[in-house]
């Protein structure tokens, strides 16, 4: 599958694995949201920190090459080291600090795809990249398949699985008290999103799972994506109401017995396709719906027509 212009975080943390000038390694930028959750800003992920009398609660956890000042930015809420780590998913820009964190003591949690991939070999066939099994320290502890909660800081934490949506492991992740719902990689501000066909993920599972946030969510509701500044739920509405759209006029013309060129030349993604800046452009967006139309089993068949090289495991 030919991927065009997907300069995504992801893209080119792994690009930049063996060429470290060009690893992202900003400083970390804080966004206080109530007196015990804080959002952390890096290179990959938003990272969310739960912090209170129970400890540090850790969503996500950057590259690993941002591992020392995600140690510091922790140090800073006086709790001593994270107490859990909850990963949305498996990419390791949501994961890399997983070793460091849990060789301090933390408790990984994620959804049992989450420890599977994580413990074998993967490719992201749509960026021709392999990566070995992360180290026994990095990989969850605790799994489940359908949800579970962690009652900690005064408030309830339940985590949410959806199915094949941006990968087979993604979960929702939401704070009962404060009304604060992390979606990781489901839902993103970076423009038309990533759809891993490699790990699983689908069209039918991205709208699915927009659908779960939104069920999850009211009007007073803050969102924090995966990437990209704390949205409101209408701002989730419009992002849902694209991937439908979308989702249809490439499903429309497929019917109608058009070949993915056919579709591709249409243009069916150029009203959300306006940034030519933007990390998915939207031609390789119609090519993950396209291949995506009859569920994952389908999108992964089509990315295992590619090669990938071999870069360090994301620890």
């Amino acid at each position: 599958m030919r991927v065009v212009a997907l300069l995504l975080p992801l893209m080119t943390a792994a690009c930049a694995v063996s060429q470290a000038q060009e690893i992202p390694n900003p400083e970390i930028r804080s966004e206080v949201l109530t007196p015990e959750l804080t959002l952390l800003f890096g290179g990959g992920g938003n990272i969310a920190v739960s912090h209170g009398a129970d400890g540090l609660v850790v969503i996500d956890d950057d590259y690993v090459q941002m591992t020392p000042k995600l140690t510091a930015a922790l140090e800073k809420f006086g709790k001593g080291p994270a107490r859990y780590v909850v990963n949305t998913h498996w990419h390791f820009d949501h994961s890399g600090g997983n070793a460091a964190l849990g060789k301090g003591g933390a408790v990984i949690v994620a959804h049992d795809n989450v420890r599977k991939r994580l413990a074998s070999d993967q490719v992201i066939a749509a960026f021709k990249l392999k990566f070995p099994p992360s180290t026994p320290e990095a990989l969850p502890v605790v799994t489940f398949a359908d949800g579970l909660s962690l009652h900690l800081n005064g408030d309830t934490l339940t985590a949410v699985h959806v199915a094949n949506a941006h990968t087979d492991g993604d979960v929702l992740v939401k704070w009962e008290k404060a009304n604060i719902l992390h979606t990781g990689d489901v839902f993103v501000r970076y423009g038309l999103p990533f759809i891993d066909l490699s790990s699983g993920g689908s069209i039918k599972g991205m709208i699915a799972g927009a659908e779960r946030a939104l069920a999850l969510s009211d009007a007073r509701t803050r969102i924090i994506p995966g990437h990209g500044e704390v949205a409101s739920r209408a701002d989730l509405v419009a992002y849902r109401d694209m991937l439908v759209g979308i989702r249809d006029r490439v499903a429309n013309a497929r019917a109608e017995g058009r070949t993915l060129a056919e579709i591709k030349a249409a243009k069916p993604a150029a009203a959300w396709d306006k940034d030519p800046k933007a990390h998915v452009r939207g031609d390789a967006f119609v090519e993950f719906v396209f291949a995506t139309l009859d569920g994952p089993a389908a999108g992964q068949a089509t990315a295992q027509k590619g090669k990938g090289e071999l870069i360090p495991a994301p620890v």
